[in-house]
């Protein structure tokens, strides 16, 4: 994976981005910018925020948002608890999912856009998001996804990690973005959802829907040029309309909703 990323021609780098090392805050910042001007890329941002703010739970109950920096998920959640793991503008928590500051019971909703697969201990995630969320409260993700297309994709073009044979859920811990496994996901609830299930019965995987084999790539992402113009996105949703049998072949993500169950015999 890192030779991909430094074999990537310079002509087809970000320019607000290239040079910037990937674990400085200033990166996550400069990314926000380039998701309010490539046209085509924000257009996927809304309709992934979309996705999630529609597995909400219908009931009062502050919301967290980890790994906001770069995005605008505030816009369609009022009073979202934006956080990150280092300061940046708009966020108004730093804090690392593995130890979460809020009291038991007290969260509605946690949502994450591609920040799973930078958790080097998703357990600890896992059992602090039980623990801070009340009955039927959610964990809504949109995570990167094994396919045989995006495995093909991301292991020999994409600069994260992307290890879909990764025997363990732990990876080595360092930098904040630069460590990965962008095939986590799919490793805790495909390839080893029973040993989820086993090690976490208070949780409930209430969907997986594979979801944008093309879009993604040809808007080029937060850290190359667009390869579309603004356009022609609509052209690109209606292509992956017609797709959408074959999403379990070709889906380059995945929305994933868990839900805490009721405490047993309650």
């Amino acid at each position: 994976m890192e030779n991909a990323r430094l074999t990537m021609p310079t002509w087809l780098r970000h320019p607000l981005t290239s040079g910037l090392e990937v674990d400085d805050p200033e990166t996550t910042s400069l990314r926000r910018q380039i998701i309010q001007q490539k046209r085509f890329l924000r257009r996927i941002y809304e309709e992934w925020y979309a996705l999630l703010t529609s597995e909400l739970p219908a009931r009062p109950g502050p919301v967290l948002e980890l790994g906001a920096g770069a995005g605008f998920l505030s816009e369609y959640i009022p009073n979202v608890i934006t956080s990150d793991v280092f300061a940046c503008a708009d966020i108004r928590a730093v804090l690392d999912g593995r130890r979460l500051p809020f009291a038991a019971d007290s969260l509605r909703a946690i949502l994450m856009t591609n920040v799973l697969h930078h958790i080097p201990e998703a357990r600890l995630f896992f059992a602090e998001a039980l623990r801070c969320l009340s009955t039927d409260g959610v964990v809504l993700m949109i995570e990167p996804w094994v396919t045989p297309w995006s495995n093909m994709v991301s292991t020999k073009f994409h600069y994260e990690p992307f290890d879909a044979s990764a025997e363990e859920w732990d990876f080595p811990t360092g930098g904040p973005l630069s460590s990965a496994n962008g095939a986590l996901p799919w490793i805790i609830f495909q390839r080893d959802r029973s040993k989820f299930q086993r090690e976490f019965p208070t949780w409930a995987i209430k969907r997986i829907q594979p979801i944008m084999p093309f879009r993604y790539l040809v808007s080029g992402g937060v850290t190359m040029r667009s390869f579309m113009p603004g356009w022609s996105f609509g052209l690109w949703h209606s292509f992956e309309n017609i797709l959408s049998p074959w999403m379990n072949q070709l889906g380059m993500f995945a929305l994933i909703v868990l839900a805490k169950k009721a405490p047993h015999g309650s």
